[in-house]
């Protein structure tokens, strides 16, 4: 069997590669590893299971749910709610696991189940083996002991936990937001009730689109994939700045007064500075990725703030984070996280600090994120490559080199195999455009001609 879990738990085409069966199974499993059914005399586990607003959902929650409750778990089911509000659930209300079905950023037909560890935390890849190892043993053997009579699971609808999330995010905020008008575009996704209440209850002036979620409509044109109406949105209505989710809300992206795109990057420059204000980054470090903006670096180093760089994808900052004691870390794609807080990128969280931080200082956005500029940066995937070459080809290393003498210190090159396509991806940031453009392109025809 090829391994289930991505980087970002299991997903595919909901009821083909995602299919009720497999939900079922993975559930079974994940509460015989996450929740020890079975175990010791007298435990009584619990789950917190909520959704996006697709379609699928709701027949994947039927499945996880009933997979859940025939393995002995009680489970609270929090309905369409953001990935963070299921993590800090699962957390403050002591559950074993918890579990979210959704395909975040990914088009509709998509569907996904990220399970949560007791404390509302990411699995470790060794969990994932272990539910992954358990779910094909019982798939192609001995079917599962399952509880009879009062050992069974119950299912409980917990409509509270949509206050006791919000209240969670409003409580955080060093300010009220009085005064500012802020749009928010909710990608017709999981925070469609959520991100406009908090902001409401935060004192802020709020104008909402991409919130009537159908089941269809999920990141449809909308989101934080898709800026252009927020972009527009924000300059018809003179508001202050805007703020983007995707389809679970644990992204961010903003925009400014003059629809100006501010990226992962940029918030978390701002958040870096305001924390260090307030003392809470410690050892003033912030930690990104690899794929963080030159410009980002630099300017962190200009404020005497450290960045550590880890692989692509926000598990990987959170394990960092985690390790070394960081406070603040994220992705330029919007996944930022405040470890004190949340136990995983917040959306919700991130646009009201970020609006905070604007209440608070009387500067615009466009102010705040001047801290640092982003350099141009070019990104080019070379697909039908033998990607396993990328870091051993001598032909590619010495196009790498001159390619990065030509750019100097202001300038880098990044090259890195896809994990899941047959594609090797060429970025090149640089001072100029057209020097970024050029260097990419000729460092793309390398890779089809040293890989193909």
């Amino acid at each position: 069997m090829g391994r289930l879990f991505g980087t970002d738990g299991v997903r595919g085409v909901a009821n083909a590669d995602l299919t009720a069966e497999l939900a079922l199974g993975l559930s079974v499993a994940a509460a015989h590893v996450l929740a020890e059914v079975g175990t010791f005399e007298g435990h009584r586990p619990t789950a917190v299971v909520g959704r996006d607003p697709r379609a699928s959902g709701e027949f994947l929650e039927a499945a996880v749910v009933a997979g859940l409750a025939s393995a002995g778990v009680d489970v609270l089911r929090v309905g369409v709610l953001p990935t963070p509000g299921v993590a800090y659930l699962t957390g403050v209300l002591g559950a074993d696991l918890g579990v979210m079905l959704s395909a975040s950023h990914n088009a509709m037909p998509d569907n996904g189940i990220k399970f949560f560890a007791r404390g509302g935390h990411k699995l470790a890849d060794e969990l994932e083996i272990r539910i992954e190892s358990l779910y094909e043993e019982h798939n192609t053997g001995a079917p599962w002991a399952r509880p009879t009579g009062s050992g069974v699971g119950r299912v409980t609808d917990y409509a509270s936990g949509f206050d006791q999330y919000i209240a969670h995010l409003v409580g955080i905020l060093p300010n009220r937001l009085d005064g500012l008008k802020v749009v928010l575009d909710e990608a017709h996704g999981a925070a469609s009730r959520v991100s406009p209440e908090a902001f409401a209850r935060a004192g802020a002036e709020i104008v909402t689109i991409g919130a009537d979620p159908n089941g269809l409509n999920i990141n449809d044109g909308c989101g934080s994939t898709h800026l252009g109406l927020l972009q527009a949105a924000v300059v018809e209505h003179g508001a202050d700045l805007g703020i983007a989710h995707d389809g679970d809300a644990d992204r961010c992206l903003a925009v400014d007064a003059d629809g100006n795109e501010i990226d992962g990057d940029q918030i978390l420059a701002v958040l870096a500075l305001s924390m260090r204000e307030a003392g809470q980054l410690r050892k003033d470090t912030v930690v990104g990725t690899v794929m963080s903006n030159l410009g980002f670096k630099i300017a962190m180093e200009r404020e005497g703030i450290a960045l550590v760089q880890t692989a692509v994808g926000d598990r990987y900052v959170l394990e960092s984070m985690k390790a070394e004691g960081y406070a603040l870390g994220g992705e330029q794609s919007g996944h930022v996280i405040v470890l004190d807080h949340a136990t995983t990128g917040d959306g919700t969280l991130t646009g009201l600090m970020l609006a905070a931080r604007i209440a608070a200082t009387g500067r615009t956005l466009a102010d705040l994120a001047g801290v640092m500029t982003r350099l141009p940066q070019i990104l080019i995937n070379v697909p039908d490559v033998d990607k396993s070459r990328v870091n051993t080809s001598a032909e590619l290393a010495a196009a790498v080199t001159d390619a990065e003498r030509e750019l100097g210190a202001t300038g880098r090159v990044l090259l890195r195999s896809s994990g899941t396509e047959p594609l090797v991806r060429v970025m090149v940031e640089a001072a100029d455009i057209e020097q970024a453009k050029a260097v990419a392109g000729r460092l793309a025809d390398v890779v089809k001609s040293a890989l193909g």
